[in-house]
């Protein structure tokens, strides 16, 4: 046999070597990782996102063998680590971070670029053509028609009618449908990473758990806090949760007793004289004065004052 193999899985092996060493570093320097999806993500895409979050993650980007390979060999010193391994698998990306994870995430799944109907691919959303001009010239009329698109001539355009659902969710793009896209301009996709697993401390969880809010968390802990409540009252065993709503309503027995019997303490004591006594605690209502602006006659207008002028009046001039 030849020695060339050998020399090639040698030269193969070191090139690895350093891959797996920097994954190793990573991992430990790293205590969290996000595990991305990379689906239709272009280099000049990704490289775009490592630019934007550089200072915050670090984006490795492999075959899933090699990744799975630089776990296996680590097995031993960090068994926590294979915790990652079943989600290796499809197009995915490492990110690794140590910065705040709802952050990163949105940070992330914020970088998405338009993207064209490409033919034969799979459509992830239902694209619309709306109804109004199109800027096409009228000879396109038969394309419309061979679509069952509703059209008119107006003004040396074509109209489209009515609103058609031109490619469902789900479906293969034909080559009819990407010409009349990129005839109308229409870039009806957006791509970008999707995030569904975290990986943090020798535990995994779905990324869905980065969107909780302070605000979700109390509301459901009060929540569930009224059900074990309401379960500890009403089958007689007292828990945290009960322990108020039972002295609670114990004080209220007892103050019904006091009301109802001459037997007094001192969280009753007002109450009792409230119900014995009412007219001493109810306030009389205070007099409020309301001025009443008498309404001054207006004064009568002065009759005008006839100037007195000396002198005798002679072809309309004095002397």
């Amino acid at each position: 046999m030849s020695t060339v193999p050998q020399k090639v899985k040698k030269k193969g092996k070191q090139r690895k070597e350093p891959f797996f060493a920097r994954l190793d570093q990573l991992f430990t320097d790293y205590p969290a990782v996000l595990i991305v999806g990379c689906n239709n993500i272009g280099s000049y895409h990704m490289q775009k996102i490592k630019k934007a979050v550089k200072k915050d993650a670090v984006i490795v980007k492999a075959k899933n063998t090699l990744i799975r390979r630089a776990l296996r060999l680590k097995e031993k010193e960090h068994p926590e680590w294979q915790a990652i391994m079943p989600y290796i698998k499809k197009n995915v990306a490492l990110v690794f971070t140590k910065g705040d994870l709802p952050e990163i995430k949105k940070a992330l799944l914020g970088l998405r670029i338009s993207a064209p109907a490409k033919i034969g691919t799979q459509a992830p959303d239902d694209v619309w053509v709306r109804k109004g001009g199109t800027g096409l010239e009228p000879t396109k009329t038969s394309f419309l028609q061979a679509l069952n698109i509703a059209s008119k001539i107006n003004k040396g355009q074509i109209d489209i009618l009515q609103d058609v659902l031109l490619i469902k969710k789900d479906s293969k793009i034909g080559s009819s449908e990407s010409v009349l896209l990129q005839m109308l301009n229409i870039r009806p996709f957006s791509y970008g990473l999707t995030c569904s697993t975290v990986y943090e401390e020798g535990k995994v969880y779905t990324a869905n758990f980065l969107d909780t809010t302070t605000d979700m968390i109390v509301s459901r802990f009060t929540s569930t806090l009224s059900i074990i409540a309401s379960i500890s009252l009403s089958i007689g065993i007292p828990t945290i949760a009960s322990i108020p709503h039972s002295i609670l309503s114990a004080y209220k027995n007892l103050l019904s007793i006091s009301v109802q019997t001459d037997y007094v303490f001192d969280q009753a004591k007002q109450i009792k004289e409230i119900v014995e006594n009412p007219d001493q605690f109810v306030q009389a209502p205070t007099e409020t004065k309301v001025e009443t602006k008498k309404e001054e006659p207006e004064p009568e207008p002065e009759p005008e004052k006839v100037k007195e002028e000396s002198g005798d009046m002679i072809g309309g001039f004095f002397e």
